[in-house]
């Protein structure tokens, strides 16, 4: 089945920069969008932003605009999220998805990845 494998998350402080990892397998996903979202302890997964395969239409969350990019590689069918200037209220598990369409909304993604941590201190 359908196997998405996030990685790269870790402690980083204020600051810095991160870049996440999601694999995907099993199956092709040139049809997909895929998206990253995050859920910190005690909050509702919230939406990062996406990227479909061609490079087309994208959307990011106001919160992460101008900070992340959400980048892919299609031969290693991985994407990824280049996170800079975090914040403390980075901090949260990121999850990687794959959905039918470009959206903000986790309701539209299929498959979702395990998640990593992302723990930025100040």
């Amino acid at each position: 089945q359908v196997q998405l494998v996030e990685s790269g998350g870790g402690l980083v402080q204020a600051g810095g920069s991160l870049r996440l990892s999601c694999a995907a397998s099993g199956g092709t996903f040139s049809s997909y969008v895929m998206g990253w979202f995050r859920q910190a302890p005690g909050k509702e997964r919230e939406f990062v932003g996406t990227i479909t395969w061609s490079g087309g239409p994208t959307l990011y969350a106001e919160s992460v605009k101008g900070r992340f990019t959400i980048s892919r590689d299609n031969a290693k069918n991985t994407v990824y999220a280049q996170m800079n200037s975090l914040k403390p209220d980075d901090t949260a598990v990121y999850y990687c998805a794959a959905g039918a369409k470009v959206s903000g909304d986790r309701r539209d993604y299929e498959y979702w990845g395990q998640g990593t941590q992302v723990t930025v201190s100040s």
